[in-house]
């Protein structure tokens, strides 16, 4: 498997969890120009098994290479604004400034946004110069996100819906202040901005750009229902060579929903990100993980070709026990599953760092 072309060589990984540093960057090459999507990096988590100095080293190497393509290309997808997905202001390597004279597809910065990526969308868009105005209109009813999730709504889990209620219940209170503050404070605008790049928001947008056509999702929460990290955008990218699906920040996925969905698409390369498993069980439970690999097995027999399997699920050692049941359905299928290290002809990282600890 290692080096295969993806999609006649018009898909390039980038970098992935599994090379040891965070990020789920990947590089299209279109029929007239080069589209990057998300060109962002991070550091492993304290708990991850090397020393400071060289998850450092790697998060430089990832962004290094993340930045040879950003460099050429014309167009920029930013499906949501952690730091292993967007450039950060102030950063070393990847920085706002790279983003000038492209245009920039992103994930709309004013609403369905939690805290942390509004203030930090804010200070990416300020350092590019675009401008602000009032919120359109007036907010109207609050919506309810779970009306768009009929599948995961109806899910019963014995022992586990009266917390699962409780949960819900606790996730529309959060919600209901977003949507107010989301609606009395000012909005970044879409356009040009006076940093040379011109903006569009994406979410459930389509856009025709580089021979290659864009399918955004809407917002999707970024992992279970109300997650408080917010929400993403994946997208479906149909070229020549084939169609890919990018699921961005969904978490397995955990929601039901979101994995018929990409079921259905049934893609020719699939760009999924596994559940946290380096989280489990503190602040990712039994429930959401059962969950999380019920929907990896619905996606692998779905018909899906080529799947890149990666980000939050390379982040500790026991990832492969963890999600053993989607890897067993792999193998009795015909859809290729892999790391993206593997994919690169690589054995992921965190699996090399495990075998040398069992090996003293």
């Amino acid at each position: 498997m290692g080096g295969e072309a993806l999609l006649g060589g018009s898909l390039e990984i980038l970098w992935f969890d599994s090379l040891g540093a965070k990020s789920s960057s990947i590089c299209i090459r279109g029929a007239n120009c080069v589209i990057l999507v998300d060109p962002g990096a991070a550091e492993m988590q304290p708990s991850y098994p090397l020393p400071k100095s060289e998850k450092s080293r790697l998060r430089r190497e990832a962004a290094l290479k993340i930045r040879a393509c950003l460099e050429e290309s014309e167009v920029v997808i930013i499906t949501h604004y952690h730091w292993d997905h967007a450039p950060r202001p102030g950063g070393d390597i990847l920085v706002p400034s790279l983003l000038r004279g492209k245009l920039v597809l992103a994930k709309n910065p004013n609403i369905y946004i939690n805290e942390s990526q509004w203030k930090r969308a804010r200070k990416l868009y300020a350092e590019l110069g675009c401008p602000t105005e009032e919120p359109p209109g007036e907010p109207g009813e609050i919506p309810d996100p779970l009306a768009e999730l009929p599948i995961a709504s109806s899910r019963r889990f014995p022992g586990y819906d009266s917390r699962r209620a409780e949960l819900l219940s606790r996730g529309r209170s959060w919600f209901k202040g977003l949507w107010r503050k989301w609606w009395s404070s000012p909005w970044i605008s879409e356009g040009a901005c006076s940093g040379g790049v011109r903006i569009r928001w994406i979410d459930s947008e389509s856009v025709e750009v580089c021979g290659v056509h864009l399918r955004f999702t809407p917002p999707w929460f970024h992992g279970v229902e109300f997650d408080r990290t917010g929400w993403v955008v994946g997208f479906e990218a149909s070229l020549p060579q084939g169609r890919l699906f990018y699921s961005s920040d969904v978490m397995g996925p955990i929601i039901e929903d979101y994995a018929e969905y990409i079921a259905g698409l049934r893609p020719d390369v699939l760009v999924l990100d596994g559940p946290p498993t380096y989280l489990y069980p503190y602040m990712f439970n039994r429930i959401n993980l059962g969950r999380a690999v019920d929907n990896g097995v619905l996606i692998v027999e779905s018909g899906v070709g080529n799947i890149i399997y990666d980000h939050h699920l390379l982040r500790e050692a026991r990832w492969r026990e963890r999600v053993r049941r989607v890897l067993e359905a792999a193998a009795k299928s015909p859809a290729r599953l892999a790391t993206a290290a593997e994919y690169l002809g690589r054995r992921p990282l965190i699996d090399e760092l495990a075998g040398a600890g069992r090996h003293g």
